[in-house]
C-alpha cells in the first residue's frame, strides 16, 4: 500500500541498484552560504549546517554547500570557497545568473557509467572522489562520493553529472529529513531549451533512457524522477512569473510534500509569493537562491507538465 506523501514502491530506496538511475539532487549556485540557508529555512526546509567540500588529500575543491535532505534525493545550495578550477567554473555560471546550474543523477557503479558515457561519445573527465566533513549524532564524520564528470560544455544546461554515494548514512541522517513544509522528495526538473529535440537526444545518450514526447516538449523518465525539456514558450506559459535569463535554463523543479495546504499556509506566513496552478503550488525562489521556481505537489501526477 502507498502512503500519500511517501515514496512510491518503485523508488522506496534512497539509492539505486543495478542499472537504475535516479534524479539525486539539484544545485543552486549562490553568493552566500548563510543567506541561502536562511532562504531555505524561510521556505520551510530544514537546512543542514554549512559544509566545505575537499579532495581526499584535504585540499579544497572550490565549493561548499548547505543542503535540504529529503527522503528521496535532496536540494543543494553551493557557494564558492576557493579559486580552483571548480571555483572558476562556478564563477562562469554565476556570470549568467544565480540559480540552478547543477543536476546530479545517482547510479550504483560510477566506473561502469563513466565507461558507458565515454563510449556514447561524451568527452569525459577522470573519475574523482570527493568528500566533505559532516557532524553526526555520534560525532564528526565524512560524506563521500565518486563523481562522474563530463567536460565543461558537453551538456549545455550546466553541470550535469552522475555520482555514486559511498556514505548513505552520513548524508541522509534521520534528524535532517523532517521539514516544516512537509517536503518528502525531489520529483522532476524542468528545463527551457532552445532546441528540445537536440537536448532530448543528448539526455537520451546521457541517461540511457528514451525520450517521450509531451504536450510541452519531451521528457526523460528515470527510475526515480523525470527531466522535462520544453521550449521557451512552453516554459513561459507554465511559469509566466519566472523571467528566463537565457537558454538553456534549468528554471524549476518539483518537490513532493505531505500536505499542499500545510505547505501553502507556512509559506504564506513567511510572506512568500506563490500561486495555485491546479493541484500544484508555484513558488518563485527567494532571490538568495536565484532565478526559478519550486512546484510543490502531493502527487507527482498533479504537476502541470504531467497533467
Amino acid at each position: 500500500m502507498v502512503i500519500e506523501g511517501e515514496l512510491k514502491p518503485s523508488a522506496d530506496r534512497q539509492l539505486p541498484t543495478g542499472g537504475e538511475i535516479f534524479l539525486d539532487h539539484v544545485g543552486h549556485f549562490c553568493r552566500s552560504a548563510e543567506a541561502a540557508g536562511e532562504a531555505l529555512a524561510r521556505a520551510g526546509f530544514a537546512p543542514t549546517p554549512v559544509s566545505v567540500q575537499v579532495n581526499p588529500d584535504g585540499t579544497p575543491t572550490g565549493t561548499g554547500n548547505v543542503t535540504a535532505m529529503l527522503r528521496g534525493g535532496y536540494i543543494e545550495a553551493l557557494f564558492k570557497t576557493a579559486d580552483t578550477p571548480l571555483g572558476q567554473e562556478f564563477d562562469l555560471a554565476m556570470s549568467s545568473h544565480s540559480g540552478v546550474h547543477l543536476a546530479a543523477f545517482s547510479i550504483a557503479d560510477a566506473a561502469a557509467w563513466h565507461r558507458r558515457l565515454s563510449e556514447a561519445g561524451f568527452p569525459m573527465r577522470q573519475l574523482v572522489n570527493f568528500q566533505r566533513p559532516v557532524d553526526t549524532a555520534a560525532g564528526p564524520d565524512v560524506a563521500a562520493f565518486t563523481v562522474v564528470r563530463l567536460e565543461r560544455g558537453a551538456m549545455a544546461e550546466g553541470r550535469i553529472q552522475m555520482l555514486t554515494h559511498r556514505t548513505e548514512s552520513t548524508v541522509w541522517q534521520p534528524r535532517w529529513l523532517s521539514h516544516p513544509n512537509g517536503a518528502v522528495a525531489l520529483v522532476d526538473l524542468a528545463v527551457a531549451c532552445a532546441d528540445v529535440d537536440e537536448a532530448a537526444g543528448r539526455f537520451e545518450r546521457f541517461a540511457g533512457r528514451k525520450a517521450t514526447v509531451t504536450r510541452h516538449g519531451q521528457e526523460i523518465v528515470l527510475d526515480r524522477g523525470r527531466v522535462q525539456l520544453m521550449t521557451r514558450d512552453a516554459f513561459a506559459a507554465l511559469l509566466p512569473e519566472i523571467a528566463i535569463p537565457g537558454l538553456p535554463f534549468m528554471g524549476a523543479y518539483a518537490v513532493r510534500v505531505r500536505s499542499l495546504a500545510g505547505a501553502q499556509g507556512l509559506l504564506q506566513k513567511a510572506g512568500m509569493a506563490m500561486r495555485r496552478a491546479g493541484a500544484s503550488l508555484v513558488v518563485p525562489f527567494p532571490p538568495e537562491l536565484g532565478v526559478g521556481a519550486w512546484l510543490f505537489v502531493e502527487r507527482d501526477a498533479d504537476l502541470p507538465w504531467r497533467a
